[in-house]
């Protein structure tokens, strides 16, 4: 596309202004989580904003890849097949899906009779060629749209984009719930397809004319440069700084500093309360994802250690805080003023994570 016919996609589509991009981390460049996942488990998150669906005999491996398109980009999400499932049952699925914020796609209209038509555009890699597919669904999972593009060359970068109008019947949440659902099928079975090509009620993640992915150990599947913007056209790719791109989604999940100490105090001899200001507002109160923390309690004479995770106790957005209830200690001072540690050689590697995910 010639610089000329961008700026008329541009200015045509409405969306000459920046955060066109309803994705979150469309890129692949964040991975607070780690960079490589064996075995991922069902309704797992790897990449971040990225979680993975697997029901079935289906195993994979997901990873944070520099196999890329082209220069205008450092990373690709990557899946390959190292448990095959060539037989695919009614209720088998292998998917990924970045659930948008309902505070973030209200702006569709969706489920009103002033829905916007989206375009959904990116890039992918296939060993798999033929119909491969995806959906756009609602938070209560009975309203979806399926669609389809082509793999025309074995491993092969390809653009791909997706026309869809918005839908104009059932419920799509404008909270900090979920507001759309998008997927992309690599196997689906009957229970979880539908034809493509129009609004439906069920719980579709896919087409049923979708080639099966996981049908060979030797398959691979790389995606990257993912936009959903409202419009008919498809715009060249968002991109914006890591910092930016990080901060997005931190809102979701945030990875504590591995050596970092929580201002607190003894609320008996086995407990006590840490306070922690976070990096950015998260969407709601997280949970502790790493539930085997250890944490080093100091006092002014004694160190103690609990091998049990502390709880979240209290959240504020607006003062950016949370306070975390730590038990399973021994020899804490009611009301001494105590400073919390993170313990152990593999915790200290890793800190531990506050999960706000949809």
């Amino acid at each position: 596309m010639s610089k000329a016919a961008e700026l008329a996609a541009l200015i045509g589509s409405g969306q000459a202004q920046g955060n066109r991009n309803l994705i979150i981390n469309g890129e692949m460049t964040v991975s607070q989580r780690g960079t490589s996942f064996t075995g991922l488990a069902n309704n797992a998150y790897s990449l971040d904003r990225f979680v993975y669906y697997e029901i079935g005999d289906s195993v994979s491996d997901v990873s944070q890849s520099t196999d890329t398109p082209n220069n205008n980009f450092n990373n690709s999400l990557k899946l390959d097949v190292t448990t095959a499932d060539a037989s695919v049952a009614a209720g088998d699925l292998t998917c990924f899906l970045q659930k948008i914020e309902g505070l973030n796609s209200y702006k569709l209209g969706w489920g009103t009779s002033d829905a916007k038509s989206v375009t959904l555009s990116f890039y992918v890699k296939s060993t798999k060629t033929g119909v491969h597919s995806g959906a756009f669904k609602n938070s209560a999972q009975d309203r979806s749209y399926a669609f389809e593009y082509t793999v025309n060359s074995s491993n092969t970068w390809e653009f791909k984009t997706v026309t869809v109008a918005g839908d104009t019947s059932g419920t799509w949440l404008t909270t900090n719930g979920i507001g759309v659902q998008v997927t992309f099928a690599l196997m689906a079975g009957t229970d979880f397809t539908k034809v493509a090509g129009s609004w439906g009620s069920g719980n579709n993640f896919g087409s049923d004319n979708q080639v099966n992915v996981m049908d060979s150990t030797s398959n691979e599947w790389y995606i990257t440069g993912i936009q959903l913007e409202i419009g008919d056209v498809a715009t060249p790719f968002e991109h914006r700084t890591f910092a930016d791109d990080l901060s997005a989604c931190q809102r979701y999940f945030q990875n504590t500093n591995s050596f970092c100490l929580f201002a607190g105090r003894g609320t008996g001899t086995t407990s006590g309360v840490a306070s922690y200001v976070l990096t950015v507002p998260l969407r709601a109160s997280p949970t502790v994802a790493n539930n085997s923390l250890d944490l080093r309690g100091y006092t002014s004479s004694a160190v103690d250690v609990s091998s049990t995770a502390p709880t979240v106790t209290s959240y504020s957005s607006t003062d950016n805080l949370l306070t975390l209830g730590c038990t399973g200690f021994d020899n804490l001072i009611d009301d001494r003023v105590i400073n919390f540690q993170i313990s152990g050689s593999a915790n200290q590697s890793t800190g531990f994570g506050l999960d706000a995910e949809l």
